[in-house]
């Protein structure tokens, strides 16, 4: 017999800031304990302590799954036990450390996607997250910090979330817990004052974790028909990720369509070199997985088959990397953005040169 689907799907609410030890975690938990207060039927699905004494004793009396442990080259791993969860079938559940990494030998890759099996099985979720995480920030993220983050979270997973919840304090309160041994041990916490918990840092990372907060309110505030559409050039070159990203937020500002354009002689992959098709494959991949809509078009020309493209599908801003696709030999890039900027006059250009510079054009 066919288990019953739920009657509904559960709703997501993330705890979100700019840093570790901002209270993102203690925001949650004090919230489980009202919700607890009131007769609810919440669980603990997964918490990281760090060792932050107030943090933990606000688990005292919520009930916690126990964890799944998996043994991968030789060590042992607590993850989340995402199916003991949904056994217990708790109304509500609260998981720390939405972007996490599983450990290989897990049935899902990140632990958001566990949160969105627990979602499908209508069980409403409360979880927590820095802004460094969402993958369309990836490249601020480094020129702000100099770090490339490895976990992220695709934007359109925060765009399904029911209530997103700001937790701010100023980068002074957040130096203050750190020197007082509130966030890390003081060996660790020495480390980071001396890396990412720079005031500069935090200032900045701070101001883009407000801009995105009013822009996710402003989201949920507007329903009606996007009037822009977004065209990404996709090439070879390791420039079009960031080209990617950069779209893709511009379009979630824009609510916006975006499509993501690879332009073939042969109108597919099959027939290119190993060493063009590999990073081909990998960005239109890349885009896929950012929810962004993807085509290979047939043409012998990339400028006139993109202006082509946009002008049928009504495009509004077509996004180009200046660093050019090695097997055009025959168009090179400069050529293409220079066809693009003249056949496209009435579409507002984008050209993506280096990290830190960009040329925008009408």
């Amino acid at each position: 017999m066919s288990q019953a689907q739920p009657s509904r799907r559960g709703r997501l609410k993330v705890f979100l800031s700019y840093a570790a030890g901002a209270g993102k975690t203690y925001r949650m938990l004090e919230e489980a304990q009202e919700l607890k207060k009131k007769g609810e039927d919440i669980v603990i699905g997964y918490f990281e302590p760090h060792g932050r004494k107030d943090t933990i004793d606000k688990t005292r009396g919520l009930e916690i799954v126990p964890r799944r442990k998996i043994e991968y080259r030789g060590v042992t791993f607590d993850e989340m036990d995402t199916d003991a969860i949904l056994r217990r079938a708790p109304k509500i559940c609260a998981v720390d450390e939405f972007p996490h990494t599983n450990v290989p030998g897990s049935e899902r890759a990140k632990r958001w996607e566990d949160v969105m099996v627990l979602l499908d099985a209508g069980v409403d979720v409360m979880t927590t997250m820095n802004l460094q995480h969402l993958e369309s920030l990836n490249d601020q993220m480094w020129e702000i910090t100099g770090v490339r983050v490895r976990e992220t979270v695709p934007d359109w997973v925060i765009k399904q979330a029911d209530e997103v919840v700001m937790v701010d304090v100023t980068p002074e309160a957040l130096l203050n817990r750190l020197k007082r041994g509130v966030v890390y041990s003081p060996d660790k916490a020495s480390r980071a004052l001396e890396n990412f918990f720079r005031e500069e840092t935090l200032t900045a990372l701070r101001e883009l974790a407000l801009r995105q907060a009013a822009h996710e309110v402003d989201v949920r505030c507007i329903d009606e028909r996007p009037a822009d559409r977004i065209l990404i050039h996709i090439t070879d070159q390791p420039t079009t990720a960031m080209l990617i990203r950069r779209g893709r937020r511009v379009a979630d500002y824009l609510r916006a369509e975006c499509f993501a354009i690879y332009v073939s002689p042969h109108g597919d992959l099959s027939e290119l070199p190993a060493r063009v098709r590999a990073p081909v494959e990998q960005h239109l991949n890349f885009a896929r997985n950012l929810h962004i809509e993807t085509r290979i078009l047939q043409g012998q020309n990339a400028a006139a088959t993109l202006v082509e493209f946009a002008h049928r599908h009504r495009i509004t801003q077509i996004f180009l990397t200046r660093s050019g696709s090695r097997h055009f030999q025959f168009l090179p890039m400069r050529s293409v953005v220079s066809q693009v900027l003249r056949l496209a006059r009435d579409i507002q250009v984008t050209v993506v040169a280096e990290r830190n510079t960009q040329v925008h054009a009408l």
